[in-house]
């Protein structure tokens, strides 16, 4: 029965999933600030379920192109979407704007889109470039 138990005490340990970002509480991995601003913010998560939270862009980039994770699996590397303040999705699936007028955390500059369509009507408002996920871990690398 305690067998039982530990395995299972050890499987739910091992969630890989995303939480939600809790703002004015939570801080920064990489930069150490607390995070105020519900438009930017960033997650990843590893398949052993290590949570990791970022205030903007360029402090999730740094870490992920750091040596820091070289022994572990990302599950799930996650951007808040501007458009929707708080609603974290896809790094990798998101569409990104940079420009001066982005007054991100960190100074990155960038805002994340879940939808192409979205972000093309911020595009001439915030005179913005836009930008891959590739390109941005380029670009901050």
């Amino acid at each position: 029965m305690a067998y039982v138990i530990l395995i299972t005490i050890l499987f739910l340990s091992c969630n890989a999933e995303p939480e939600q970002l809790r703002y004015s509480i939570d801080a920064c991995y990489v930069c150490k600030m607390t995070l105020v601003d519900k438009k930017f913010g960033a997650e990843l998560v590893t398949a052993k379920g290590k949570i990791y939270k970022f205030d903007d862009v360029n402090c999730i980039v740094k870490f992920i192109t750091s040596d820091y994770l070289i022994d572990e699996t990302i599950a799930h590397t996650l951007i808040v979407d501007y458009a929707q303040p708080e609603k974290l999705i896809p790094a990798e699936k998101a569409f990104y704007l940079k420009s001066e007028e982005i007054r991100s955390p960190m100074a990155s500059q960038v805002a994340a889109f879940e939808t192409e369509e979205v972000m093309l009507k911020y595009k001439p408002t915030l005179h913005a470039k836009s930008l891959s996920w590739g390109e941005l871990v380029n670009q901050f690398r």
